[in-house]
């Protein structure tokens, strides 16, 4: 039986884990540092939560070795970027995920985006700054709205799309002034604003070989109708209603593909799930963002219509042989909605109990439902029952034939679930759907 690790502590690894469970030869599974709402998932069991940072490097490093870990799964960017799967392999662990130099297509935007235009992938066209004065100048002379992009990790939250120069000249200051990102925001990327619609496309690779998954689309604003502040992601369908085949086939031609090989050209070939953030503009598809891992709440809608073994993929990803693994989806939809802490992503409560105390009879009463647990912890009464301890709380996640009975699944579960001061958007997938039926009856 092997033993497997994963690093994180969200829905997305909840999803995962839940995922891996499917495969006989696990054994035990260690998540570092995990929540109490995995712990407590009957689906993930058996599986220790232990409190060991996903940036503790040192300490996932000692663990591994003592527990005698088969495999190793690390999702998180902050991880992957500081260099953690090389440190594994260094130790004869085999894990999921790109290296620290593949990994710099999501830990720097700058990188990324000087890599598409030596390679020619279609992106926004964009300049990039390390002082504020220049920066500033340049957006006084730019179009509104105009996008402001932290260079480095921000936790989804680095990226102001600007209507008004004040607002463009306050993301520049909350950045390389007030550090509000820290390290990561010393330098910023100034983007032109794209028009169109937005797709996430996720895709496992093993540096020479890909295979894609379901294309999704994300909700990153944090209210109804696309207002408010970006968040990490308050909800995703898949598939992606409007990314047709005809479009398919353009992005993998005209994205994908360059960008594996440019990353095999610049010696950093990429292993493990390559996120391809993606705005479908008049003038074809164009990419808003690389990540380097899972998306979250991506993974949980997109991980739900995986008919294969994910632990299969995942070795033969990091034994390069992913062009005879047996990678398939099913036909369905699937529908995640994410449950967050009243103030997200602003500043917000935590410690507040969550109803229902135990979510196996909700999921077991509901058809086809699944509830990733993120910002959840125990109540320190002792009780067993779990509190509130994050921003993103819960991921509602339904799956169906169609994506409307995807969608309706979902709003039905999660209004069985209930926190002080919770909210969700009460429009994922709705704008989208609703535009494809148009295109479908006009087009």
């Amino acid at each position: 039986m092997s033993t497997v690790l994963i690093v994180g502590s969200g829905g997305r690894e909840h999803a995962v884990a839940r995922k891996l469970r499917e495969n006989p030869s696990i054994g035990m599974i260690y998540i570092l540092p995990g929540n109490a709402g995995i712990a407590r998932d009957s689906e993930c069991a058996p599986i220790e939560c232990v409190n060991i940072s996903a940036t503790d490097l040192d300490g996932i490093e000692s663990f591994a070795k003592d527990r005698d870990v088969d495999f190793a799964v690390v999702t998180p960017d902050d991880p992957l970027c500081m260099g953690l799967v090389d440190r594994l392999e260094g130790i004869e662990i085999p894990a999921f995920g790109p290296t620290r130099a593949a990994a710099l297509i999501e830990g720097s935007k700058s990188f990324a985006k000087d890599l598409m235009r030596r390679y020619d992938i279609p992106t926004a066209a964009y300049q990039i700054f390390d002082r504020v004065g220049d920066a500033l100048d340049y957006i006084r002379r730019s179009p509104l709205p105009v996008v402001i992009k932290a260079d480095g990790l921000a936790l989804g939250k680095g990226v102001v799309v600007a209507q008004s120069l004040n607002e463009a000249e306050e993301a520049i200051r909350a950045c390389m002034l007030d550090n509000r990102f820290g390290a990561a925001g010393q330098r910023v990327v100034v983007e032109e604003f794209l028009q169109g619609i937005e797709a996430s496309l996720l895709l496992f690779s093993d540096g020479e070989h890909y295979r894609l998954m379901p294309a999704a689309m994300d909700h990153k604003r944090a209210f109804d109708g696309d207002s408010g502040p970006n968040t990490g992601g308050m909800g995703t369908i898949a598939p992606h209603p409007m990314v047709t085949p005809d479009e398919l086939n353009r992005i993998e031609r005209e994205i994908v593909q360059p960008t594996l090989a440019a990353m095999r050209e610049e010696g950093r070939p990429f292993k493990g799930c390559l996120f391809v953030g993606l705005m479908l503009t008049s003038g074809g598809p164009k990419v808003i963002e690389y990540n380097c891992r899972f998306g979250d709440p991506e993974a949980q809608s997109v991980l739900a219509l995986l008919d294969s073994d994910l632990f299969d993929i995942m070795i033969a990803v990091h034994d390069g042989t992913l062009d005879k693994a047996d990678v398939r989806f099913s036909g369905g939809a699937a529908c995640c909605v994410v449950a967050a802490s009243g103030g997200y992503p602003g500043e917000y409560r935590k410690g507040l109990p969550i109803k229902p105390e135990d979510f196996s009879l909700l999921t077991k009463q509901l058809k086809d439902v699944k509830i990733d647990c993120a910002g959840v912890a125990y109540s320190a009464d002792g009780s067993g029952g779990l509190i509130t301890s994050g921003g993103r709380v819960l991921g509602v996640t339904a799956t169906a034939g169609t994506l409307p009975d995807a969608i309706s699944r979902a709003y039905t579960a999660i209004d069985e679930i209930s926190f002080q001061g919770m909210r969700y958007r009460a429009d994922i997938g709705t704008r989208t759907l609703e535009s494809a039926l148009a295109e479908a009856v006009h087009g």
